[in-house]
């Protein structure tokens, strides 16, 4: 019989179940050992010199924690974190309030930095740089600059679109970072945590089920653990067994590799409506009726990864692997020459 484990009460809401979940200590955070070495090395540089950390720059698909390591960062400096995005700063009398109100090394974090508009980030070079804040208020005759000192802060920014970022903002981080997927062994320790926090009864069979159907992504992850619990809590005695696991998320219409259902519209739609491709993202998108940056961020990115996409000049063509993933009979020389778009 699987070893279980047996935790403490669930919290009372999604909302505090989702705060909940996130590590709040690099000792805690599974995954991207990498940065998390570079992290603490660089975080205790920083205390030692009594100095706030370089700006940071994460990137990487989403759901891989980069917020999470803006909150990690922000509890081991020991610091306030002010949390924001780049569509939410519209002018950049916006950014100076949010830039004049920060205290001595705090940690201020863009989500999509790369929505940032050129206005408001010109602001953000002098106070990236300096510490200082200089802008323009007015207009014609009676516009006046403003120069303002700031206290010493640390930027982290996220993005899913890496490129998307300008040269100038980009450069002025002293740290980039990517975020990878993560593999099965970090993706079932992440559950084991979460099973312990949400008060979930669960063998080991089970949660490596659920991790190996994430999609290698720790958000994707607590998602399906929840909705598993709900299955049951409903149909079986309560505990996640594997055979409960592989119920639930077939109902949920999750494959073995974590493909689904828009996944597989999006193959089917370029295999059998397209004939394989080349076809551009916004055919794709409008053919399944899903938006382009929907389709780009949140589902291409583990086709890619699993090898069934490939991008070309010319746009995105299904590869040999997804026509056997679907089942379908591959004729050779549909594919076109595999060039790759960097």
């Amino acid at each position: 019989m699987a070893n279980r484990l047996v935790s403490s009460n669930p919290t009372e809401d999604d909302l505090s179940l989702d705060t909940s979940l996130r590590p709040r200590r690099l000792v805690e955070y599974q995954g991207q050992a990498r940065i998390k070495a570079n992290l603490g090395i660089a975080i205790q540089a920083a205390k030692m010199r009594g100095e706030p950390l370089d700006h940071l720059l994460l990137y990487g698909p989403p759901g891989l924690g980069k917020t999470t390591l803006a909150m990690i960062i922000a509890a081991e400096m020991g610091v306030s974190l002010r949390v924001t995005s780049g569509p939410a700063i519209e002018r950049a009398g916006d950014m100076a309030a949010i830039l004049s109100n920060l205290q001595r090394e705090d940690i201020l974090f863009i989500d999509e930095v790369h929505r940032l508009s050129r206005v408001v980030e010109e602001v953000l070079y002098s106070a990236m740089e300096d510490f200082s804040l200089s802008w323009v208020v007015g207009k014609g005759m009676a516009a006046r600059s403003i120069n303002l000192r700031i206290p010493p802060f640390t930027l982290i920014g996220a993005t899913t679109r890496f490129a998307m970022v300008s040269p100038p903002l980009r450069d002025r981080f002293g740290a980039v970072e990517r975020l990878d997927f993560y593999d099965h062994a970090a993706l079932e320790a992440i559950l084991l945590r979460s099973a312990r926090i949400l008060g979930i009864e669960a063998d080991t069979d089970g949660i490596r089920e659920i991790a190996i159907r994430s999609r290698g992504t720790p958000r994707v992850a607590n998602r399906l653990l929840k909705r598993v619990r709900d299955y049951a809590q409903v149909v079986a005695d309560g505990a996640i067994t594997r055979e409960v696991a592989l119920e639930a998320l077939a109902r949920l219409e999750v494959d073995a590799l974590g493909l689904d259902g828009v996944d597989y519209k999006v193959l089917r739609s370029i295999i059998e409506k397209f004939d394989g491709g080349p076809v551009g993202l916004e055919t794709i998108a409008a053919s399944i009726s899903e938006e382009a940056d929907t389709v780009m961020d949140v589902y291409e990115p583990y086709l890619l990864q699993l090898g069934f996409l490939d991008r070309t000049p010319r746009g995105r063509v299904a590869t040999r692997r997804a026509y056997e993933h679907l089942g379908i009979p591959y004729i050779k020389g549909k594919e076109n020459p595999p060039t790759r778009l960097l």
